[in-house]
Formats: C-alpha cells, structure tokens, sequence
C-alpha cells in the first residue's frame, strides 16, 4: 500500500522549521515569496532557498494597525507572522504585483526590512501584448542585478540555466502527478496531494526534484480502485488546508484537478531551451496558465477551466476565494456564466481565514455534492 515520503509530510506541517535547518546547513539566504510569478529560478541560480509563504496560523494579531481593514487573510497573516517574528528566518522577500493589498503589504514591509532584501517584480498585466516578452526579460534581468548587489554575488546565465533544469524536472514531474490524478483519482488522498505541493514551493529544489522521481515512480506502480463518487475541480487561489479534501472525500467525492495558485499554477509552463535563458525564462512566465490578476485574452481563462474540467471528467467545480480577494471575486461572475453555459455546475466558497472554516465547507461541499 502506498506510503507518502513522511519529508513531504513534515515540511507541509512546519515549512518555516525546514528552512531554518536548511539555513543552519547551508548558509544561505532564504528568501520569501508571496506568489506564483515570483521567479524562483533567479533565487535557485544564487544559491538561495525560495520559500512560499501562506501564513503559520497564528492569527493576524498586529496587523489590522497597519492595512486596511479589507485585506485578506493572507496578507493580513503574513504581515503578522512578519512582525511577531515568526519569520525571522527570512534574508529577503519577493512580491509580485497581483492586486493593490499585495502592493500595500510590500510598501509596508520595505520600511520594517531592518537591511534585508526586497524587491518588488512587476510583469506586464497583459501577458499577450507587444513587448511583453522583451519587457519581461528586462524586470527579470532588473530582479537578478538587485539580488546580485545584494548578496555581493553574480548571476550568471549558466547558472541560471541550471536552475532553469532543475525547475523543469520539477515541473514536469508535478503535471505528471496531475495526470495520474486525472487518471486514478483514489491513487493518493487529498491531505497528502495537498502536502505534497506545499512541500515543493519550500524544499531544496534539487532534492524536490529527486524526492519527486521518487514519488512519481511509485504511484506509477500503484492500481487506485475506480472511483465511485463525483469528480471535482477547485478553482481559485491558495489552498493550504487539509480539511478541504478531507470533507470532499467523506461527502464521496474526489479531487481530479485544480486551477490554484498554489497548484496548477505553479506547476504549468516549461522553460524552452532557447539560445537566450532570460527570454526562455521570461516567455516560460508569460506563457503558463494565467491567473485572474493576468489578461492574457478576453475568454483565456474561462477557455483554460472548461477545457481542463472535461479532459478530467468533472462532475462540478468549487471555486475557494479568499474573503476580499479583489481579483478572483472580480472574475467569477464571468466564469459562473461560462460554466454554466458549458454544463458544468459550480459552488463558490468565501473564507475569511482556510485553517478555521471546516464547518462552512463541511455544509456547502455537502449540500452540492449531494445536488449533483
């Protein structure tokens, strides 16, 4: 029977212990990230440990003094965990432009930075548009210098270009785990799939790679029985509670695919072996499966959902928002319409905070997965 790697298990429990053990061993900086279009490959390339930030649960005590009272949970909790100190293991930030909370929580941890690293790396909000690959390189090759003055180090393109490898195996591995997903949905429960992916935006990159081969070879040899219940999409942004799939599979139900930020996302895309790494790297970024905060054509993302919910077989698609997430709350209403158009049923679920709402998904995930 199927174990899970008990490392993915415990990082997914304690990232912010792994990286401080990582840091003691290595000494290396560990450098924050709050989203999917940070360039991890640039941190990677400078010896750095690129680690994904959600929040610790330790509540958003401090926070509220300093945002509006309309931020997310998740910037309000990753400026508290900032300023109680239960992120000191940080040498650096990275905060990509996805929404005007986002933007405020960078401006505000710039001043309290006490001389560690900050960077802010604005991609074009039209992805598709005319010099948006040119300009790309140019914010990327803009992040690499500041990172470089820094850490009093060089980026250089060889080793960027490993890194570039080292992502691509990474990648390449999780689509592969989506697939066997799509294929035999009971091949592994929700709570380690959900480990899983935390686990890959915070472990050693190279080890990922090789705990992933790993994984991979060995769900390869596993036989899932069918599965009997409904087959279900998520769709939204992060998605770091267990509860989620604990209560979609005791309703008989199944997870076949995801549209996440911190799942798919980060998972699409391949970097091209080009000739230039930095418009590999760029085209890679402005190419892969674009989130609410990106325009990359009017029906792109309504076009991506429905074209992956039928090449996965779903019954339905939950839509997980944050509560005042500006941008996916801004883009449901048109995807409600395509959806329904498309014969594809859907729930939208509001949290104010993921790791206290398992009695309102209990409720809601019951009651559609029942109406289907």
């Amino acid at each position: 029977m199927f174990q899970l790697d008990p490392r993915f298990v415990q990082i997914a429990a304690d990232p912010i212990a792994y990286a401080r053990q990582w840091k003691k061993q290595t000494g290396q900086p560990v450098i924050g990230t709050l989203c999917s279009y940070a360039p991890e490959e640039i941190v990677v390339a400078g010896g750095g440990l690129p680690l994904r930030l959600l929040t610790t649960g330790a509540g958003d005590q401090g926070a509220d003094a300093h945002l509006q009272a309309y931020s997310c949970s998740l910037v309000r909790g990753a400026l508290a965990d900032w300023l109680n100190g239960r992120l000191a293991e940080l040498d650096g930030i990275v905060f990509a432009h996805t929404c005007d909370s986002m933007q405020r929580l960078s401006d505000i941890w710039r001043l309290s930075r006490q001389g560690r690293f900050h960077a802010d790396v604005v991609w074009p909000a039209t992805v598709a548009a005319p010099g948006a690959e040119a300009y790309g390189v140019e914010i990327l090759q803009a992040f690499a210098a500041a990172y470089g003055r820094h850490f009093h180090l060089a980026i250089a393109a060889p080793a960027l270009a490993a890194a570039a490898a080292i992502y691509n195996r990474i990648r390449d591995r999780l689509r592969r785990l989506y697939a066997l997903r799509r294929e035999q949905p009971g091949v592994m429960p929700g709570r380690d799939w959900l480990a899983v992916m935390r686990t890959a935006m915070v472990m050693d990159r190279s080890i990922l790679a090789e705990a992933l081969d790993s994984l991979v070879s060995a769900l390869e040899q596993e036989t899932a029985a069918p599965a009997a219940g409904k087959r279900l999409v998520l769709a939204g942004g992060v998605c770091e509670a267990p509860a989620i799939y604990d209560v979609i599979e005791a309703a008989g139900a199944t997870v076949v695919w995801d549209d996440l930020c911190t799942g798919w996302r980060y998972a699409a895309g391949h970097i091209e072996p080009l000739d230039e790494i930095w418009t590999a790297l760029a085209r890679r970024y402005l190419q892969r499966s674009v989130c609410p905060a990106k325009h990359a054509g009017l029906t792109r993302r309504a076009d991506d959902l429905i074209e992956a919910a039928r090449l996965a077989k779903a019954d339905g698609v939950i839509f997980l928002f944050l509560k005042f997430c500006d941008p996916h709350l801004f883009d449901y209403p048109y995807l409600k319409q395509r959806l329904d158009a498309a014969g594809l049923p859907c729930l939208m679920v509001e949290l104010e905070d993921q790791r206290a709402a398992e009695g309102q998904l209990r409720t809601r995930c019951e009651a559609f997965i029942e109406m289907l």
